[in-house]
């Protein structure tokens, strides 16, 4: 098992919060075989990049996020769609270098038409990209290589062949099987999963005010909140507290509830309802 941080955005990813990620797992009971940094696979995610400008599918953007915003066309993630401004500008020789120098980012133009990809647990991930989304950012206007572009060269990097992820991602995948159709990468198996809702709406996250692995760790132990989880995703009846290990012997997907589920933090510990 390998554990990638992803850790390309200069203005949030620090050293001490990807020790704060992996005590929070180790205190789970998860543990890995390696560690695969993404900010170290520069050279490759600018290698990809220049493979796409070669290929004409590229070019510069100058709007600003305020712009995309008062543009107001919804995007299927529930930000805001690219409305495609600058889509006709061309990328001259000298741009790709001196692009983030320029507050210049740089965009994907996007093919026509529906991307049609498998999902194991049923999903109908069938989109038109473009027409959902809008062009989607390669590289930022501050030069920091954007998640689409460094998540499918750092895939392929690490071999994986299945991607689990939750179902709010799942509006990402047409985007990323048109990078990995361009750059001529394979495309893994995909499965997106039930999310944790806060009971206000939206998913259990700390951008939204979640309490912290700290704060619940005080008030229950991991074994205790990992049997909450394998109950809330349908693996275990009843109250039993196990370990991450005893749950990998009778796995299958079959069993993994589909429906998302709402969790509130009682003060003594993690609880969670059917959505």
């Amino acid at each position: 098992m390998l554990l990638r941080l992803e850790d390309i955005d200069p203005t949030r990813c620090t050293p001490a919060l990807a020790e704060e990620m992996q005590a929070a797992l180790r205190w789970l009971g998860l543990d890995w075989d390696g560690v695969s940094l993404q900010s170290r696979n520069r050279a490759a995610h600018d290698a990809a990049l220049a493979r796409l400008v070669a290929r004409g599918d590229v070019y510069p953007c100058t709007c600003s996020r305020a712009a995309v915003r008062a543009a107001g066309l919804p995007a299927a993630d529930g930000g805001w769609r690219y409305p495609g401004t600058c889509r006709e500008r061309s990328l001259d020789g000298a741009g790709l270098e001196r692009g983030d120098a320029e507050g210049v980012a740089l965009r994907l133009r996007l093919p026509p038409g529906v991307i049609e990809t498998p999902d194991e647990g049923g999903l109908d991930l069938s989109q038109d990209p473009f027409a959902a989304m809008g062009d989607p950012v390669l590289r930022r206007r501050d030069g920091a290589i954007a998640y689409h572009l460094a998540v499918v060269v750092d895939d392929a990097r690490d071999r994986i062949d299945r991607v689990v992820r939750g179902r709010d991602l799942a509006v990402c995948t047409a985007i990323q099987r048109v990078l990995q159709r361009s750059l001529g990468l394979p495309t893994p198996r995909y499965r997106h999963h039930l999310l944790l809702l806060e009971e206000r709406g939206g998913k259990l996250a700390k951008l939204h005010g979640s309490v912290s692995w700290r704060t619940l760790r005080d008030h229950m132990g991991p074994e205790a909140l990992c049997g909450v989880l394998a109950r809330a995703a349908g693996l275990r009846e009843g109250a039993d507290a196990l370990r991450p290990a005893e749950l990998v012997g009778d796995f299958e997907w079959r069993r993994v509830a589909t429906r998302d589920r709402v969790a509130r933090f009682t003060g003594s510990g993690l609880e969670i309802r059917s959505e």
